[in-house]
């Protein structure tokens, strides 16, 4: 991940966290539409789940220049959710949904280069989650 890249997620990211409630309703609504199956992995209330995951998303985003320190919470993280019966394919459904909620999120500032920043930055997080997943 170069410096351009970071800094395009980083600030897209702040406009996000910004409106972090309807951003996290609107991720597990797109998830959701995008594999119904996926839902019953959600235990518990949902609003809560939500202001976990735009938390973590926050501090990922904002360790992207730290990886001594992102890449273990990753692992840990990866680890947690192959307990909760997440499989690699779930990945890229996750991933689906980010992109989309982002899209809704930033409106006209989620250019082409902010989407293959964030393609770039999910796709190392995502792979570091995995393959702890399978340790």
């Amino acid at each position: 991940m170069d410096t351009s890249t970071i800094q395009l997620v980083q600030n897209s990211w702040q406009k996000v966290a910004a409106i972090g409630p309807q951003a996290a309703a609107l991720f597990y609504t797109n998830l959701f539409d995008a594999d119904p199956a996926l839902k019953p992995l959600f235990k518990g209330d949902l609003h809560a789940q939500g202001k976990k995951l735009i938390d973590m998303i926050g501090i990922a985003v904002n360790k992207l220049t730290e990886l001594d320190v992102l890449v273990p919470v990753l692992q840990n993280l990866g680890k947690r959710h192959g307990g909760y019966g997440v499989q690699d394919a779930h990945y890229d459904t996750v991933g689906t949904a980010l992109l989309k909620t982002l899209g809704q999120g930033l409106g006209q500032d989620f250019t082409a280069d902010v989407k293959t920043a964030w393609v770039n930055v999910y796709g190392v997080m995502a792979d570091v989650m995995k393959a702890a997943a399978k340790h």
